[in-house]
């Protein structure tokens, strides 16, 4: 594998907590590795340390074993090259959404820019998710479709190297969320970031991602398998629908979860 397909190393990684029950151990032997610019989505049933997984990428948490490296430096904690939408959208209510993206703009640029460039940068994020006619709105004024859109604009105004989402899209309705991945899949194909996403859901994991890394069962949980989309991008939804290659990319995953891990999740 190249240098350039090589930009997130996962090296050996396991993941325990201390418990009131003694030792936990979430995650063991996590071999992965993430190349520039790819979309990689992470499925599995509930338990089985998926959003453990992003954190790790993300630095929040400090792998119990193992290596992290980004652009061959180890992860040793939080960076504004690694940005992370929540599934809750976490945004200031006392501030407009202008105001929460600034706050991120002015934490990573405001050393070496000036007040002008820092709102020219935050206009530009709310541009690129569609929202500059509600800059002055806070977030109480706004549905929950457009609050997480303005998470993925504070995110994505850091100019990340990796964009990580926790499930951005769960708790939206059906056509919000399908919107919302549409557009993603534009904004993406715009800044050719490098995404990590968690999803319990098959059908976005396969519509939205280059590689689908399928989790085993918690706890002990571990990469079962990995799975190369291989579709061509732009995609359409429409188009995909009965896409021979699509079809079989989901009956892959959905095997996967339901056949091949079904048992030890009724066992639990």
């Amino acid at each position: 594998m190249s240098a350039s397909a090589k930009f997130i190393e996962i090296q050996s990684v396991e993941q325990s907590f201390k418990t009131a029950k003694g030792v936990f151990l979430a995650l063991r032997d996590i071999h992965l590795t993430i190349a520039k610019g790819e979309f990689v989505a992470l499925i599995g049933h509930s338990g089985c340390g998926k959003s453990t997984l992003l954190n790790l990428i993300a630095g929040l948490t400090t792998p119990t074993a193992g290596v992290l490296l980004c652009g061959n430096k180890e992860i040793k904690g939080p960076g504004p090259e690694r940005a992370v939408v929540f599934q809750n959208h976490s945004l200031l209510p006392w501030l407009t959404c202008e105001g929460n993206i600034h706050l991120a703009v002015e934490r990573v640029f405001g050393r070496t820019e000036s007040r002008a460039q820092l709102k020219e940068r935050t206009m530009a994020a709310l541009q690129l998710v569609g929202l500059a006619h509600a800059a002055h709105k806070r977030p109480g004024e706004i549905s929950g479709g457009m609050k997480q859109r303005v998470g993925i604009a504070r995110a994505l105004s850091m100019e990340p190297q990796v964009l990580l989402m926790d499930e951005p899209f769960g708790a939206l309705d059906a056509l919000t969320r399908a919107k919302l991945q549409d557009e993603l899949l534009e904004i993406v194909a715009r800044t050719q970031s490098t995404v990590v996403m968690v999803t319990h859901d098959v059908d976005e994991a396969v519509l939205l991602s280059d590689k689908i890394v399928m989790m085993t069962n918690g706890p002990a949980a571990t990469i079962g398998e990995v799975l190369e989309v291989g579709i061509a991008r732009p995609r359409s939804r429409v188009a995909l629908a009965e896409d021979p290659r699509y079809l079989q990319c989901r009956k892959a995953v959905i095997d996967f979860l339901y056949t091949r891990q079904a048992h030890v999740e009724k066992a639990a």
